[in-house]
Parts: structure tokens; sequence; C-alpha cells
């Protein structure tokens, strides 16, 4: 490791709480030990479980998973026939499971779970077992148990106990969740009944001393959604009603007063209130009343998500982002949008703002939680923005989280509607799922009168350069369209880039005094000036459009080598409206 990046990881680890460091050090040590003794540590974690009777899940619940997401046409899960083939299809990526008989030779049933060619977040997907809820929608009910029984014994001989990816333990909290959702339709009086039910306790011995405590967030939501299903389906109240007061003190940490998810990704803050609804869901089936917290901190993450939704219904992608399937999305049930025109949620740090049918969405939050920032982007004071409902400044989104130039890129403050400096990133989001110096948000102020509305804030991402440059951005929105104004503060001479991501599907052409985008709801005069010499360049980058795949789409960087304080303002017009618009 050289000094740079030695410097480099401190500036991470500073931002972590002890008690993280502790817990990251046990998990190792743990896996290490199962790595061993794989069949002496299920014995040991295995101690104190009870008996792998349980009366089950209530017939009265099914999780999301198994609802909205198998309704989807095309069908979100692979269906019976690929899985009885031994392919699986998930995130776009097919891959062999098994060698079909006669193949190959040797073992007319070769498996091969561990799928070391194969992206690791797809591996991850293989794991959780969810999408056998393709099985389970399989109108022919005995060959569905009879591909799952077979697919799961393969897995069961490969995985063994706490070793490989498998046995990390956000994929084991998902694929127990799964499995105690799966046993009523796909193994419930098979011959595979009584080793699933042992496969199940297991997985509570090995969850209840594997929570990702040192990680937090999501993960940790998971885990302890997946030991709360495991105390119903088991019948352990001691199991439960632990996994329900960790979950308990976990909601006052992650789930904000204004109802955003802690991490500041939409894509998140859904799965997190999918996994809430499951819980409650759950708990009510079985005759136990869900906590107030719980269903309180449901009902504000509704409200939010229907406050960010954008005026076409979609997901905003801001950091990490994927969007969501839309019955997934419907069966959230997100609140109707807020009437007014100008709605802050100043917790999570986003304005949202509509004039006419112009719609903006502006990011003042900070990038990430102190202790983690495995989701963050270097995106601050970014937007996106919609014309009659049709997106114009778009995200780049998340096509991939495995370390490399994809992932840099789509992390960078390059990738997303802001303004860079000097070619350095706001936050210095490094690795997979790193992030050092981060940018600290400052003097955030929105305004509404007359129809005319104005959100402004700073943020010192930049410190760390010469002259100790400052951010600061103001959106004007009227129903004539939107200003931005960003201003640089400090010393010295810099490089300063604005850019703006537009919709793929947009067509640019220069014009006189600024440049014409055309999109689905129209043409636009988009023009630019600065308070020194600046030129618009016209570049092609990529955009997310699912795991592993991306499109080209336009950006329009605007540039300029300044002396500071210096100033860049742009202005986005209806080009029939604008009287500087070409004709």
């Amino acid at each position: 490791m050289t000094a740079g990046e030695l410097a480099l990881l401190g500036r991470t680890a500073v931002h972590l709480r002890p008690a993280q460091v502790v817990h990251r050090a046990r998990l190792r040590a743990q896996r290490t030990a199962l790595n061993q003794w794989p069949q002496a540590g299920r014995r040991v974690l295995a101690a104190g479980t009870g008996r792998a009777a349980g009366p089950g899940w209530p017939a009265g619940f099914t999780p999301l998973d198994g609802t909205a997401l198998t309704a989807t046409s095309p069908p979100h899960w692979p269906d019976l026939a690929t899985l009885a083939a031994g392919r699986i299809q998930l995130l776009g990526w097919t891959s062999n499971i098994e060698t079909p008989p006669g193949a190959g030779g040797g073992d007319p049933r070769a498996a091969d779970w561990r799928q070391a060619d194969a992206p690791a977040l797809w591996r991850f997907h293989l794991h959780y077992w969810d999408w056998a809820w393709g099985l389970a929608a399989a109108p022919d009910r005995a060959a569905a148990r009879q591909v799952f029984a077979r697919l799961w014994r393969s897995w069961v001989r490969s995985c063994p106990f706490g070793q490989g990816d498998a046995w990390r333990p956000y994929p084991a909290a998902l694929r127990a969740w799964s499995w105690c959702g799966l046993y009523r339709d796909l193994v419930a009086g098979t011959d595979i009944d009584a080793d699933f039910r042992r496969e199940l306790a297991a997985h509570a011995g090995f969850l209840r001393r594997h929570l990702e405590t040192d990680v937090g967030g999501n993960h940790l939501i998971k885990d302890l959604k997946a030991l709360v299903g495991l105390g119903v389906f088991l019948g352990q109240p001691a199991l439960l009603g632990r996994a329900l007061r960790l979950l308990t003190a976990q909601l006052a940490v992650q789930v904000l007063a204004d109802g955003g998810h802690y991490e500041r990704a939409p894509a998140y803050h859904c799965q997190v209130l999918a996994d809430l609804i499951d819980v409650a869901g759950l708990l009510s089936a079985a005759g136990h009343a869900p906590v107030p917290a719980l269903t309180q901190a449901i009902a504000r993450m509704r409200r939010w998500l229907g406050r960010v939704l954008g005026p076409d219904g979609a997901l905003p992608l801001l950091n990490d982002g994927y969007q969501v399937p839309g019955p997934l999305l419907t069966a959230l049930r997100p609140l109707p949008p807020s009437p007014a025109p100008l709605v802050v949620l100043p917790d999570t740090g986003l304005v949202r703002a509509t004039a006419g049918d112009w719609h903006l969405l502006a990011d003042v939050g900070p990038p990430c939680p102190d202790e983690l920032p495995a989701h963050a982007h270097a995106d601050t004071l970014g937007c996106l923005l919609h014309v009659a409902g049709t997106p114009l400044l778009v995200d780049t989104a998340t096509s991939t989280y495995a370390a490399g130039r994809d992932r840099d890129y789509e992390r960078s403050t390059a990738a997303h509607n802001t303004l860079e400096i000097d070619g350095q990133d706001s936050t210095e989001v490094w690795g997979a799922f790193r992030a050092g110096r981060r940018a600290r948000v400052a003097g955030v102020k929105a305004a509404e009168r007359d129809g005319r509305i104005t959100a402004a804030a700073a943020h010192d991402g930049y410190r760390r350069l010469p002259g100790r440059p400052r951010h600061r951005r103001t959106w004007t929105l009227t129903a004539d369209g939107l200003e931005v104004r960003d201003q640089v503060t400090g010393t010295g001479e810099h490089a300063l880039t604005v850019r703006w991501h537009l919709d793929p599907a947009a067509v640019i052409r220069p014009g006189r005094g600024g440049v014409r985008v055309t999109t689905a709801a129209g043409c636009f005069q988009m023009t630019a000036t600065g308070s020194d010499l600046l030129r618009i360049d016209l570049e092609q980058t990529p955009v997310a459009t699912g795991f592993l795949r991306t499109a080209h789409a336009p950006v329009l960087a605007c540039r300029m080598e300044a002396e500071l304080p210096a100033v860049i303002s742009t202005r986005w017009r209806r080009a029939d409206t604008d009287p500087g618009s070409p004709r």
C-alpha cells in the first residue's frame, strides 16, 4: 500500500465508530474459524436455537417478494422451465447452475453454486433464493416442488456451513427469509421437510452471532428482519423478542425525522421500507401487534417516498440507485405527493420544487452517514429536472458494485449535475464502497413567492485544494424555466466544470448563444455565462440502464479557467418562449 493509499484509508477510517472496528474484527475471526471447522462451528452456533420444529409462518401472510414481484410481466423471477433446466437468470445475466443429464459426463447433475466467473453481486443474488418465488407461482405445483427439492439439495451439498459467498451474513439473511416464505408452497410435507427445517435452525444460529453491526444500515435491517422471520417460523419467542428490540433501536437511527432512510439513496429507502412492511405484516398475521415505532416509521417512509417520486412516477436515482420494479413500488403504497410548490426534506437534504410543468429535485444533504459511506456518490448540490413529466436532466445511476473504472465514474462528481473543481471529486469516493473526506453542506435556504422558487446551499468538499475553494449553488425555478448560479469562492486559479447530464433520448444541436435540446417534452434552450471566458463542450458518457448495462447519453460540460472568486450561470428555457433562441 502506498503512502497516498494509506492516507486515504485513514481519512475513511476516522469516520468509523470504535465499536464498528471491534465488530468487524470479531466477524472476521468467526469467519476464519468457520472456514477451519465448519461442522464444529455449526454445532456451537446452533446451541440455544432450540428444536427445528415450529409452527412456520401463518397461512395468511405472503411477503412482498411473493406478491408484487411474481405479478410482473415479463416475470421478475426465472420460471419453472428455466430452473428445471438448471439455469438461472438474474439481473439480466444467465448462468448454468446444474449440468443437465448427458451434457458433460460424470455426475449427471453436477452443480456449480460457487459461480466463480459471475459478477459478485450476481453471486449474492443467487444465494438469496428469492428467485424461487418463480417456482412458488408455477401452476404445476408438483413439478415446482421437485425442482425446488433438487436445487436445494445440490445447494446444501455445494455450500458448506459458514463458507463462501453463500454464508456471508447478508445473503444468509435474505435466504433465511426467502426459505421461511417458500416453505408452505414448496417444502411442507415433502421428503426434504425435516432437513429443511434443520437448515433454518442453523441459519438462526448463524445470523444471531453474525449481525452486521460493523456495517449497519440496510444490511443490519435485513439481518434483523431475517431473525424476526425465523423467530416466528421456529416458534422461538426469545429470538423474536431480541430481534424486535434491536430492530426498534435501529429505527430511531436509520429512519430520519422527515421519513427518509439515513443512507440517502432512494432505492435503498424502498428496500428498507419493504422490509419494515414485511415485518409488520408477518407480526400481525402471527397475532403480534407491531410496536408503534414500526408502524410510525412505515408511515413516515411512505410519506417521504410520495414526495420524492418524479412526476412520471419514477424513483430518483440519487447515490447508489436502480429502478425499483413498478409493482413493488405500488405495493409500498407511497402517499400522494404534497400539492405545495415547494417541499423541503431537511433531514435527508432534498428540495422538491414545482413551477408550471417544471419539476426540480435538488440534493442539499450530506453524501452519507458518517459511519456508512458504502452507497455515497460525490454528487453534492446535484439535481434532477423533469419538464411536462419527461426527464431532462438525469442521474447516471449505478450499473455495477465491482471496484474499478466504471464504479469510480458512476460515483464521481463528473457523473452528476453539479460543479467539479480541478477534475476532483467533492467527496473522496474510492474503492467500491468507501469515502474519505466528505463534502459538508451549510447555509441551506429555500423559499417560494409569487410562483418563483429559490433554493440555495454551499459545501466545502474542495477545501483540500489550494485556496480552499467553496461552492455555493442557487436554483431559481419559475413556470418559464430554471436558472442555476454556481459561485466558487476562495483564492487562486482553478478549472471549473459544470456538467448537465441529459436523457439518452435527447437530441443536441448548437444554437445561437447556447444549445438546443430536443426531448419528448419539446425543444429547450440552454445558455451559460461565466465571470471569465467559458466554453460549452458536448460529450457522450454512459448512463446505467440495468446491472452491467449502460447506454450513451449526451452531456453538456460548461468549462472555465478562472481566478477565484468566479461564477457560472446556466439557464434552461423552452426554445419557443426564449426570445434569445434561434428559430
